[in-house]
């Protein structure tokens, strides 16, 4: 009999050395490449080969819920399966976000279905090499092992941490047993770890039972394993027609130990074998990273976006809507957003997390946000703003609304530019067309939808004293933001 597979993707994670384009509430995962697909949707093809009739388990945030599901819908798959999404409260590291999963597995499958656990911002050049090693995975999973999936390295990577393994012990020839964990290195450890030949890259990609991965969790991480349980036990179950979504209970949830699956299980039980393999792989970590993607041109430059250059070599430049120019410059990382710049050397780009913990710091909202955001019903994206007055250019996507909302301290004027507004103002209702508008004052209750089949994009400008996202009393809302 067939293994029933379930591939578990987890989707989180700010992303911090990708900013500016990852953001807190645009993770890595959702950063579209030079092809057009996201990281994201690579990973979900990937997993999708694994089932037939089956499903996929997406670990994701409630914030980035709406996105994370818009953008499994546009990937492209021959065999769709299921989604279920599993909504975190707040984020508390791999091994509650695998926790989770594994007991949403159990109820919905039984304890002896095997969970393939995989990170969404990974690429996988070799795809039949990747299912080679899955089979073997999944064999020793079912005799009640933990496994994980080492890359033989390439070269003495400091980014990565290393899995060293028992030559002598091994199921067979294709998994072996784990000695021990190592951290990330310093170079000349790093060097020493290769040379020896016993020693892979940590993957973070993992295949076991789910009740294998409970017991173990039960056993090893009992700060993360009666919280988990908890928190699944009292969630909120909703289904749609092509997926469902498991949301969980916060209280339960936030007392989970903040810990990743290494720490909290994998160094700790000594139930653990890793598969060595070759596929391509990449956990594109960095700007440096994202660049090898693109082809260089003859003076090693690599460029994504509209760039021109003159007397410049080595240096990697994804621009978005402007020109970005660069003159007589060597080895930099130009990144061009509509609300952030980044200018790095290439071989500090690691270190682009120091300036997001800098902004996280100083409260910039540039840490979290891009100017564009994304929200269950469409987007937003912030024009200018100023003293007691901000412009936003506004799009809502067919059949979808806004809240039934209200605003202590700031008043609406919407002007429709394209599509047809429903738009309920105070006791009134109304349906607008191009070039027609409205305003809304001050404390009146107020509902803007998109009844058409097109977008529905208009122009708000909203004055006041204080223009806060926070300044939002919601009464009705169909995508459950409404506080019970």
């Amino acid at each position: 009999m067939e293994p029933k597979i379930i591939p578990v993707i987890i989707c989180g994670g700010a992303g911090t050395r990708l900013w500016p384009e990852s953001r807190e509430a645009f993770p890595k995962p959702l950063l579209k490449l030079a092809d057009g697909e996201s990281l994201l949707q690579k990973t979900l093809k990937r997993a999708a080969r694994f089932v037939q009739d089956g499903e996929v388990i997406i670990v994701t945030s409630r914030e980035t819920y709406f996105l994370t599901k818009d953008e499994c819908a546009g990937t492209a798959i021959d065999i769709r399966p299921q989604l279920g999404f599993v909504l975190e409260p707040m984020g508390r590291n791999t091994a509650a976000a695998i926790g989770v999963a594994a007991e949403a597995i159990r109820g919905r499958h039984g304890e002896h279905a095997v969970m393939l656990v995989l990170p969404a911002d990974q690429l996988i050049d070799d795809e039949g090499a990747f299912a080679e090693a899955v089979t073997h995975a999944v064999a020793a999973a079912q005799q009640g092992r933990l496994v994980t999936f080492g890359i033989r390295p390439t070269s003495p990577e400091t980014g990565y941490g290393y899995i060293e393994y028992d030559e002598a012990q091994a199921m067979d020839s294709h998994v072996r047993r784990v000695s021990r964990f190592v951290e990330k290195p310093v170079l000349e450890q790093a060097k020493s770890l290769v040379a020896d030949g016993r020693h892979l890259w940590n993957a973070g990609m993992f295949c076991f039972t789910a009740n294998t991965l409970l017991d173990e969790l039960e056993r090893h991480a009992p700060s993360v394993y009666g919280p988990v349980i908890d928190a699944s036990r009292e969630a909120t179950m909703s289904t749609a027609d092509d997926s469902f979504m498991l949301e969980l209970n916060s209280d339960h949830f936030s007392r989970a130990e903040n810990i990743s699956i290494d720490y909290a299980l994998m160094e700790r039980s000594s139930n653990v074998d890793v598969v060595p393999c070759e596929l391509g792989w990449s956990d594109i970590g960095s700007w440096l990273a994202i660049s090898e993607l693109t082809k260089a041109d003859e003076r090693g430059n690599r460029l994504d976006g509209r760039v021109e250059l003159y007397d410049s070599e080595n240096c990697f430049v994804r621009g978005g809507d402007r020109l970005v120019g660069l003159v007589g410059l060597r080895d930099v990382i130009v990144v061009d957003t509509a609300d952030a710049l980044l200018v790095a050397a290439s071989d500090r780009s690691q270190d682009v997390k120091h300036i997001v913990a800098k902004l996280k710091r100083s409260n910039d909202d540039t840490f979290r946000l891009h100017r564009t955001v994304h929200r269950p019903w469409g987007t937003y994206t912030v024009l200018e703003e100023g003293d007691h007055f901000k412009m936003k250019r506004i799009v809502v996507k067919p059949g979808a609304s806004l809240s039934l909302q209200m605003h202590h301290h700031r008043s609406e004027h919407w002007i429709v530019v394209r599509g047809c507004a429903e738009i309920v103002n105070g006791d009134h209702s109304t349906l607008l067309q191009p070039n027609e508008s409205t305003y809304i004052p001050a404390g009146h209750k107020h509902r803007l939808g998109n009844p058409g089949v097109v977008d529905l994009v208009l122009i708000e400008v909203q004055c006041g004293e204080y223009l806060g996202e926070d300044d939002i009393v919601r009464f009705a809302d169909a995508y459950g933001r409404v506080p019970s």
